[in-house]
């Protein structure tokens, strides 16, 4: 008597940040309990990280485990691989994953696969600022810049050197954005309150933050008033902005600066030993060196998310290229965005599979917030502007009832609180393992041996 092996569909999910967790849970919630159905994602880290509250992690707003909540926890009925995509094999329908020298490499096959890799920074080809410039992309960007920031203090507040000691309290953010003017509201203040209280022989005019952006306004996507709202008030917290200005390098010591308001492009130079670089974004190289059709490196999709001439394959999220037919323009890498893609791929995917009709992808933006320092913020929702101290307490609601788990939103909460009540902990963590140091004994003489 013979025994046939039962089929099994095989749904893969590359991406653990908005995009794929959002069409993960959707998934689970049709298909978690079907025997006929495995469900796998894939990430890089074995958690997902809250990103719009990185840079309150920079001015130890929020603890850094806060913003961070494990992928096994959200999605349960998911076969989760921690492991960095290696390639996508199309044809073959295979993933592959990296091998290190404590893991092996994986070679996953899939019957369904959905890509939300994200994307990475981009520094338009400028080797020096890649190599010296600080990210914030990642937590470890996040916990890393607020060790460089303490160590700038203290190093600056025994520094006898002036001119050294410029450059040590002078930080630089290229882009103004969204990451790069909250980022920038959360650094000065971060500087303030250290040197108010533990940094005596630092002068408030001793510290400087400049905002550099190649575009003539700061916040491009919000309406024009809220933008210069914002501009005025970070202003008022003592930050600078140098606006249409192209960085054309930095050395680790200087920022070179290039004009783009004037014909005759004049340069000028910034001392610093800090640049955070928020200026851009670009696909994974992953999706780059795939068999897939892009555009300026994104994942080019139909109306329905999925890939024209592999329907099995849906692309969502920050490395998706789909035009918006009521502006014929690429969609911005927002998490709103992320989130509305996840859920109309689920569906069209378990939608495919159980032979229903798609429903085609549509957005209607519901409005943008940000937060520009000390109970200060700016927002745009359902056709309304507001701005100031309401501004800030909306941005805090609805980001904490984003927040995956009830355990994680009061963590937060607390946090928050905290913040009211207590100053700020200056602690530099050293989170990397030093070498041991090797100890070389001095000879006192050295024999003759000729």
């Amino acid at each position: 008597m013979s025994t046939s092996k039962r089929r099994v569909n095989r749904i893969v999910v590359l991406g653990g940040g908005f995009a794929g967790v959002e069409c993960v849970q959707n998934l689970e919630k049709e298909l978690g309990d079907d025997p006929d159905i495995e469900i796998i994602l894939v990430n890089e880290d074995n958690f997902m990280l809250f990103t719009p509250m990185l840079p309150q992690v920079i001015s130890g707003m929020v603890e850094t485990r806060h913003i961070v909540t494990p992928i096994r926890a959200v999605c349960k009925k998911t076969t989760f691989y921690e492991g960095r995509v290696k390639g996508i094999e199309p044809h073959a329908k295979t993933v592959t994953l990296w091998g290190t020298a404590d893991k092996r490499g994986v070679y996953i096959h899939y019957d369904y696969l959905v890509i939300a890799l994200g994307s990475e920074t981009n520094f338009f080809g400028m080797s020096d600022v890649e190599n010296n410039a600080y990210e914030l992309k990642t937590l470890a960007d996040a916990a890393t810049l607020k060790n460089r920031i303490i160590d700038m203090l203290e190093q600056a507040e025994n520094e006898t050197d002036p001119i050294l000691r410029k450059s040590m309290l002078s930080f630089v953010i290229a882009g103004a954005g969204f990451a790069g003017i909250e980022t920038a509201g959360e650094i000065v203040d971060l500087l303030h309150d250290a040197r108010t209280e533990y940094y005596h022989s630092i002068k408030k005019d001793d510290i400087k933050v400049t905002v550099l952006d190649a575009l003539p306004n700061v916040l491009p996507a919000f309406d024009q008033n809220l933008a210069k709202f914002a501009k005025k008030k970070i202003e008022e917290h003592g930050v600078e902005f140098k606006l249409q200005t192209a960085v054309k390098g930095f050395d680790g010591t200087t920022v070179t600066l290039k004009s783009l308001s004037d014909t005759n492009h004049a340069e000028e130079a910034i001392m610093t030993k800090t640049l955070v670089w928020t200026a851009g974004v670009t696909p994974v190289n992953t999706i780059k060196r795939s068999m897939l059709k892009t555009e300026r490196g994104k994942i080019i999709v139909d109306e329905y998310l999925s890939v024209p001439g592999s329907p099995e394959i849906f692309a969502i999220g920050d490395c998706t290229h789909f035009v918006d037919p009521d502006t014929n323009r690429g969609m911005p890498p927002t998490a709103q965005i992320a989130n509305a893609q996840g859920k109309i791929a689920a569906k069209n995917l378990i939608a495919k599979i159980k032979n229903r009709k798609k429903e085609k992808f549509t957005y209607k933006d519901r409005g943008q917030m940000a937060i520009i320092g000390k109970r200060t913020g700016i927002a745009s929702i359902f056709g309304m502007n507001v701005s100031g101290f309401w501004a800030w307490a909306i941005w805090r609601l609805i980001y904490i009832t984003k927040i995956p788990s009830w355990e994680k939103r009061t963590r937060i909460f607390l946090d928050w609180v905290i913040d009211l009540f207590f100053k700020r902990d200056i602690s530099r963590l050293n989170l990397t393992k030093d070498k041991a140091e090797k100890e070389f004994k001095v000879l006192d003489e050295v024999d003759d041996m000729w």
